[in-house]
């Protein structure tokens, strides 16, 4: 099974709740170069992904720079535990590999449960995407960091 834990890009401070930051121009570009990194990279095998993103309106502004559907999960919102966000994504058992946008520090939990297989935290730069894979090892099941990408050091 594959995950991409994909931070939300820059967004805006001052709005009246959380909930409706919008992306900043800045958020929008980053959004934008790695949508189009993450579609070199999988090309075609891009339709097979499962999206799902956090009902913030910087998550699905992020999630729409890739121009595909997603499903907004409710349980991946700001705050969500680290188990919220491994179930929505049915990890490591679902069928089909599943890219997350969602919020830190979640997604560092989750990231670093992943690493480490216990709690912990690691920090993820806006708009970047960490990408884990399962593979099966001397008898064992291991998770495998494939890839750490910030928009900073993707140029197109």
């Amino acid at each position: 099974m594959q995950i991409i834990l994909w931070r939300h890009a820059e967004a805006e401070d001052q709005v009246t709740t959380d909930m409706a930051r919008n992306l900043t121009p800045r958020g929008r570009k980053q959004a934008e170069k790695m949508a189009a990194w993450l579609k070199i990279q999988l090309g075609a095998e891009l339709k097979q992904w499962r999206i799902i993103a956090s009902p913030a309106a910087r998550t699905q502004q992020t999630a729409e720079a890739l121009g595909m559907a997603f499903d907004t999960v409710a349980t991946i919102a700001p705050d969500a535990s680290a188990d919220a966000v491994i179930a929505a994504a049915r990890w490591p058992d679902g069928d089909v590999p599943v890219i997350v946008v969602g919020h830190q520090p979640t997604l560092g939990m989750v990231a670093a449960r992943l690493i480490n297989g216990a709690e912990g935290y690691v920090a993820i730069k806006k708009g970047a995407m960490w990408w884990f894979e399962t593979r099966q090892r001397y008898g064992r099941e291991q998770v495998v960091l494939k890839a750490m990408v910030s928009p900073d050091s993707v140029t197109n």
